[in-house]
């Protein structure tokens, strides 16, 4: 199993919209809603981008933001985080079945390691994250990163994700795929099922995403 962190586990989303839009007013503009949501899933870098060129301000270090962003969100992600619909269930049932299980993220490690006093540091046998591969989603390397580390192969993978450009890495990746959209609406694909939460979703399914029994069947 191949979790996404933001949106998908946790409601984190709304977290980054407070530090973006404060960041955005710190350099004196407004983050339009198309430029948040294209920042959805993608790595630190390319969020900065799509930032400044939405202020009208190209010029600006995507070092030095992405590092105000990290600062500001480590605060906010400490103050708590709250579980997605259902997601706790299910990776309770997950860990419970021994199934092999990785946290796969284009947040950056040290935000990582904070979600983890929420997600639980045993929940994962494997974790992924954005500033530790070289190419980030919606780039299939951070999924096949993950089949790799846990020893089974990616075709016997179910990536859950909320956003386009985490879909998109999962189906390079050749992972079966479940989408459960959060801010960003996702269109029918092939190879992808989708829900509205994870809530009733259980182990019968994720074996039908992949064509096995049912795991103790």
């Amino acid at each position: 199993m191949l979790f996404d962190m933001d949106g998908t586990l946790v409601d984190s989303e709304k977290l980054w919209d407070v530090a973006l839009h404060e960041l955005a007013a710190e350099y004196g503009g407004t983050l339009s809603d198309p430029a948040r949501r294209a920042m959805i899933g993608t790595a630190m870098a390319a969020s900065m981008r799509i930032l400044h060129d939405d202020l009208g301000q190209p010029g600006r270090d995507p070092e030095a933001s992405a590092a105000w962003i990290n600062a500001r969100i480590l605060e906010l992600f400490r103050s708590g985080l709250r579980w997605r619909p259902g997601a706790l269930t299910l990776l309770r049932a997950v860990r419970a079945a021994g199934i092999p299980t990785a946290l796969v993220t284009s947040s950056g490690r040290p935000l990582v390691e904070v979600a983890l006093d929420t997600l639980g540091r045993d929940s994962f046998d494997a974790i992924v994250c954005g500033d530790e591969v070289d190419a980030a989603k919606p780039h299939p390397e951070p999924y096949l990163t993950a089949a790799r580390l846990l020893g089974v192969p990616i075709a016997r993978c179910v990536a859950i994700e909320d956003s386009p450009t985490g879909v998109a890495s999962a189906l390079a990746a050749g992972a079966a795929v479940l989408a459960v959209p959060a801010e960003v609406p996702i269109g029918p694909l092939d190879g992808v099922h989708q829900l509205e939460s994870l809530t009733g979703a259980d182990l019968e399914l994720l074996a039908a995403l992949l064509g096995a029994p049912p795991v103790g069947a």
